[in-house]
């Protein structure tokens, strides 16, 4: 079996989950396993409360990178994973995994899933979601006073202290890696559209 692996950048709030689920729309059922960058925050277990409190979750070195490639290699080559699973809450990672079966396409999703050279080189596919940064804040808001226990000022001040420099310095250059950039995020339909059938002419659906 021929593995494609995408990888799929962009910041915090742009529409990358939209773009996956389109994609997996796309290709016939059970023919994509994503690997969310998220699930790859380094252990953090050794810490106390406090450490953990400190932690900038949107800088490169936040994430176990050595096992991201490991997997995503793992996978590559045929084999079933242990995918590991992370609670924002706890700021820590869970004793739970997630099994994880090869797949025909595999898609890597996270804000800086592009910044790493030797995950970059695995991909045969790099797309990065480009979205105005109100909207993106919006988008925050409404996710992190829902699923994440936050007040929308503790957002906005997150936001401009942490995710607006470290998106600046991190995500944003990442761009010009991309083979394909994609405006307006989630809402951008045509150009969802156009990237799946270019992604079914890379696959081959049996």
């Amino acid at each position: 079996m021929k593995t494609t692996i995408i990888g799929i950048a962009g910041g915090t709030g742009s529409g990358k989950t939209t773009v996956v689920k389109k994609i997996v729309e796309a290709l016939p059922p059970h023919y994509v396993a994503v690997v969310p960058l998220d699930s790859y925050y380094n252990d953090t277990t050794e810490l106390t409360d406090e450490e953990r409190k400190a932690i900038n979750f949107d800088h490169p070195d936040a994430f176990d990178w050595k096992l991201l490639q490991k997997q995503v290699n793992e996978l590559r080559n045929g084999h079933p994973i242990e995918q590991p699973t992370y609670s924002y809450i706890l700021s820590n990672r869970l004793p739970e995994t997630i099994h994880v079966e090869p797949k025909p396409v595999i898609i890597i999703e996270g804000i800086m899933t592009l910044i790493n050279k030797k995950l970059r080189d695995l991909m045969d596919l790099k797309i990065f979601v480009d979205t105005d940064p109100d909207e993106r804040l919006i988008r925050n808001i409404q996710r992190d006073t829902i699923d994440r226990g936050r007040t929308v000022s503790m957002v906005v001040e997150r936001y401009l202290n942490v995710l607006k420099p470290m998106h600046e310095q991190f995500i944003e250059p990442t761009k010009r890696y991309a083979d394909l950039i994609i405006p307006q995020g989630g809402e951008n339909k045509r150009g969802i559209a156009i990237l799946c059938k270019y992604i079914e002419g890379l696959v081959p659906v049996e």
